[in-house]
């Protein structure tokens, strides 16, 4: 046994995250994925007017396009969760670029507004749906060291992308009738598709190759040379077949793992985020209207909003490059509460405000606060529950913010016309982010405190959440001992189908030694190449 292969003893290493390479064409992809997926809906608004008066309808009746497509967006979650984990996330996002692109064109051809729900809304909004969610589930599989600062650069796509379709939308409307920019606005879709196949997934080919070749090899390695070795091989090979047989059903993976259920930092972030949401988005949609009823003048009330997108395309990559430091990343979770306890006191700070300068000063801040929300919400998701089963943990938080989605800004707009006061809607908006904030530090505090007790027992789980991935080394720790027993338990078998052969042939070779005196010939010189006494193979064999 002179050579030895340089794999042997090892096991094989797991495919690990490269923090950069292809995994920035990957970034790229899901920079224009989130720009589609968040200002999309935004950006369909500046058709609303022709279309209210080609079909004779109201603006409400028009809103409800936005509407949908962000309901489909957020509600479609565990959809695209079962269709990732069942196909993958690369032909999951072609077909939704091929969807989002097809519900736009048609929209072209529409003669109703039910028509304009059906297409523009659900088909669009669904495709959208189906890129954006396995886009960050891409992000999280080539980035880990360096994902904070990842996360923050693909956020930043929405207000690059709002402050860019708006403006296209209305000199599409102004050359071509909203039926033309539907139609020009459908083949830009198209893109999703292109940034969908560029998610190819990490390849693991090679370590299969390295599996197989190394299993070969051991199993030469221990089988001795004579003509019961190919038996003994074809013996190995059929036990490690058998073993991959029943080990497949073992391991097929959920369409949509429940069990994050059981882990109370996903619990504590879900509910924290539901109240979140239910006042986040509040002001940006109040606040033109707000403006105006300042005495504000209308140009200037909508630069408010380019405001809070300009400053927000900044904030979101450096909130991300200051979650990436080392001091920081652990604590990742209180800096979020610590985003959303900003944004929070902004809206209830600016209730109060009278004049244009008070207004800009609030969106100076509010733009900042929202970057930095929008930059950490998904690392933080990512932190608690890990990239095995990041693809379940977005789908059913998508949907539970579907719901705050719906009760949210539309009670706001109800309370407005009941109260024809925006100073209680602003304050009830940040108190709402600030309890979601305090509830975040508060319970994820003691969630930390309570594994910390728990650390002396090897036999329960960690804390979860606020670290870098310990989800998944938990989980390439399990990769790593299966695929050891994979490995090592065909050539412990052919070990000892060599042992037991070897025992017989030494009791032959005592019972002919009493006998004759003489030494065994064949397979004796193979047990026993430097002598034939007896005790030596048995302490040889024992050894």
């Amino acid at each position: 046994m002179g050579r030895r292969d340089p794999e042997e003893g090892h096991l094989p290493a797991p495919v690990k995250p490269p923090d950069g390479g292809w995994g920035w064409i990957v970034l790229l992809g899901c920079f224009v994925i989130t720009g589609f997926s968040y200002a999309f809906p935004k950006a369909v608004s500046v058709y609303f007017k022709e279309l209210m008066k080609d079909f004779h309808v109201g603006y409400s009746d028009t809103a409800w396009i936005s509407s949908i497509m962000l309901a489909m967006l957020y509600g479609t979650g565990p959809v695209c969760s079962i269709m990732v984990n069942q196909f993958g996330c690369r032909p999951v996002m072609l077909i939704g670029g091929l969807l989002a692109s097809s519900g736009m064109i048609l929209a072209s051809f529409t003669t109703n507004i039910i028509e304009l729900y059906l297409t523009a809304g659900v088909l669009t909004g669904l495709g959208m749906a189906l890129n954006f969610q396995p886009s960050l589930i891409m992000l999280g599989t080539y980035f880990d060291k360096r994902r904070p600062l990842a996360n923050g650069l693909a956020a930043a796509g929405s207000p690059v992308f709002l402050s860019s379709l708006s403006p296209l939308g209305q000199v599409l409307l102004e050359k071509f009738g909203w039926r033309g920019g539907f139609l020009i606005m459908g083949g830009l879709l198209l893109n999703c598709c292109t940034c969908g196949a560029v998610m190819r997934p990490l390849d693991t080919g090679m370590k299969r190759m390295t599996e197989k070749t190394r299993d070969k090899y051991e199993a030469k390695e221990m089988l001795p040379i004579g003509g019961k070795s190919e038996e003994g091989i074809s013996t190995t090979d059929g036990t490690m077949k058998a073993k991959k047989a029943k080990k497949k059903p073992r391991k097929g993976k959920k369409l949509l793992d429940f069990s994050i259920f059981s882990n109370r930092g996903f619990i504590i972030y879900t509910i924290s985020k539901f109240i979140l949401v239910l006042g986040l988005f509040v002001p940006p949609i109040l606040l033109v209207n707000y403006a105006k009823d300042t005495g504000v003048p209308d140009t200037e009330a909508a630069f408010l909003l380019s405001i809070i997108g300009f400053i927000d395309i900044f904030a979101r990559p450096a909130c991300g490059m200051v979650a990436g430091l080392k001091w920081v990343r652990p604590h990742v979770a209180y800096l979020f509460s610590f985003s959303m306890l900003f944004n929070g006191l902004t809206d209830i700070c600016s209730a109060r405000a009278s004049n244009y300068t008070g207004l800009v000063i609030f969106c100076v801040f509010f733009g900042i606060s929202y970057g930095m929300v929008g930059a950490l919400q998904f690392e933080v998701l990512m932190a608690i529950v890990g990239s095995q089963k990041f693809s379940s943990a977005i789908g059913l938080v998508l949907l539970i913010e579907a719901f705050a989605v719906l009760i949210g800004p539309p009670s706001a707009g109800r309370l407005v016309d009941a109260l024809k006061n925006y100073e209680v809607i602003f304050y009830l908006a940040g108190s709402e982010v600030v309890l979601s904030a305090l509830f975040l530090a508060m319970a994820t505090y003691c969630c930390l405190n309570q594994g910390k007790k728990k650390e002396g027992s090897p036999e329960k789980n960690p804390p979860t959440g606020g670290g870098s991935d310990t989800e998944e080394a938990e989980s390439d720790v399990q990769e790593a001992e299966e695929h050891s027993s994979d490995n090592h338990q065909p050539a412990h078998s052919t070990d000892n189908t060599v042992v037991a052969a070897s025992e017989e042939a030494n009791h032959v070779a005592e019972e002919q030694g009493r006998e004759g005196g003489g030494c065994p010939a064949g397979d004796g010189e193979v047990l026993a190449r430097d002598g034939c006494d007896a005790d030596q193979t048995v302490e040889r064999d024992s050894f």
